[in-house]
């Protein structure tokens, strides 16, 4: 992905002496432009352990592949992986613990690759209750959150959260969330959610792998009981074999696509593939008619760790609004990519918390990266394109509070984040892996309903409803 840096600007004497001061009140390299910042520190007790987190308050894209953090020993150093960017508003979180562990009384130093330009730094002398944090994101001064909130917006005093367009927390619907489901109709492992129209929703079962055709039945969403649809249908790869761990679902107008980790009778070897199948099929269970194996252009990631949400976007939007083509280097151009049918494909990571973009050959089964995209969350738990205003919604599960991100499009015609929500305060923490937006012609009071799939079947329940404005 080509980078973009800021050219050093003209400044006054005045300005360059708060520049060397650093936002942090430490000495920083004079030659050093960087719009990144550290943003939070989790020094006792995170997940997987201690880390650091930075954020981009700029509008470029930034490359931070080999630069590094420190806490008050120099011996101490952690490096950041070869192919790391912060696009604009973005946020990282770096797990200094495979490295060493902060201390109660110690700091956090981030240095260019050289290990000597110092970016930014914060000095604290005991654990926060939870995480030390900017307040406001990348440009405020650090204070106690109220709550940890790794790879994404910070929860401040108050009930403010961080700059990058960002308006506040809240989620931006009704805070009441209802029970979408019978007792124990799904059980655990619902995962990814898609609506076909108003009237019905497409869900998938990551083990076994399973695909259901859902329609209303008063306040909740039951399996149809027509056309063989009444305990969901099993799906297979394309040679009729195998159970693919379904973890994501999106209907386009050219054909239904699951996004899958690996297949559960090999459970322990990652195989991340986006299947389509024929839902119009009359068959009991489904074979994939096409098939997408994405492992040669990932990361290498655990077997449990690999492709979750999935999302398609017409090519009509992303032209119409400017989207940037990281192959080619210029604006996305449909004609560039052969029988890729009528939108490009996002996929969201597990592992790294990173979307993908692809041109599927819809023929051939080849395919071409168009983009990578920083979700601003360590996991991408499901996507999803709300056509009505452009929003490409990230959502992560319990592991980020269930917290949820807007996308959008910006002047470098690249996807970055552009507000991070709450989850409604009426939904405990559940470990929601799916995530929908009804369509517009559902709106109803200026406000649309959205339904969550919770993967653990918490109360006996695997989905919940709640609502979204609708503009």
């Amino acid at each position: 992905m080509p980078t973009y840096r800021r050219r050093p600007a003209l400044i006054s004497a005045v300005a360059l002496s708060v520049l060397v001061l650093g936002l942090s009140g430490v000495p920083a390299s004079a030659e050093d432009t960087s719009t990144v910042r550290i943003n939070e520190v989790e020094s006792n007790g995170g997940s997987p352990g201690d880390w650091v987190e930075v954020v981009n308050t700029g509008t470029a894209t930034i490359d931070i592949s080999g630069w590094i953090v420190r806490d008050d020993n120099d011996s101490h150093t952690y490096t950041v992986p070869t192919g790391t960017t912060l696009a604009p508003g973005a946020f990282r979180a770096l797990d200094v613990e495979t490295s060493y562990g902060l201390g109660s009384s110690d700091k956090a130093r981030l240095y260019r690759a050289d290990g000597t330009t110092l970016v930014d730094s914060y000095t604290w002398t005991g654990h926060a209750t939870t995480t030390y944090g900017r307040c406001t994101d990348g440009t405020g001064t650090f204070t106690t959150t109220t709550a940890s909130t790794k790879g994404t917006a910070n929860a401040c005093p108050g009930g403010t959260s961080g700059g990058g367009g960002q308006t506040g927390p809240t989620w931006p619907g009704s805070a009441s969330v209802t029970v979408a489901d019978g007792t124990n109709v799904f059980g655990t492992n619902l995962s990814g959610l898609s609506f076909e129209s108003a009237t019905v929703l497409w869900a998938v079962d990551n083990g076994p792998g399973r695909i259901y055709r859902l329609v209303p039945s008063g306040t909740t969403w039951t399996p149809d009981t027509s056309s063989g649809w009444s305990s969901g249908k099993a799906l297979h790869y394309a040679n009729g074999s195998g159970d693919p761990d379904a973890e994501g679902v999106v209907v386009t107008p050219d054909g239904t696509f699951v996004s899958t980790e690996r297949d559960n009778g090999n459970s322990g070897t990652s195989m991340p593939k986006i299947l389509r199948f024929d839902t119009s099929s009359s068959a009991s269970s489904l074979n994939a008619t096409a098939e997408w194996n994405l492992t040669s252009d990932l990361p290498s990631v655990a077997a449990n760790s690999g492709l979750e949400g999935i999302s398609w976007i017409p090519d009509s939007f992303l032209t119409a609004h400017g989207f940037r083509d990281e192959h080619t280097g210029a604006a996305y151009a449909p004609a560039s990519y052969a029988s890729h049918g009528s939108g490009l494909f996002f996929t969201g990571l597990e592992a790294n918390g990173t979307v993908y973009a692809y041109a599927l050959n819809l023929s051939t089964g080849g395919y071409t990266r168009v983009a990578t995209i920083t979700s601003g969350f360590p996991g991408v738990m499901d996507l999803e394109f709300e056509a009505a205003t452009g929003h490409l919604w990230a959502v992560c599960d319990d592991t980020c509070n269930g917290r949820t991100s807007t996308l959008d499009i910006n002047a470098q015609g690249q996807f970055a984040v552009t507000h991070t929500y709450d989850r409604p305060t009426g939904m405990p923490d559940y470990n929601n892996e799916g995530f929908a937006v009804a369509p517009q012609s559902a709106c109803t009071a200026g406000q649309k309903p959205v339904v969550w799939s919770d993967d653990s079947n918490d109360g006996g329940h695997a989905l919940r409803a709640g609502t979204l404005n609708c503009t």
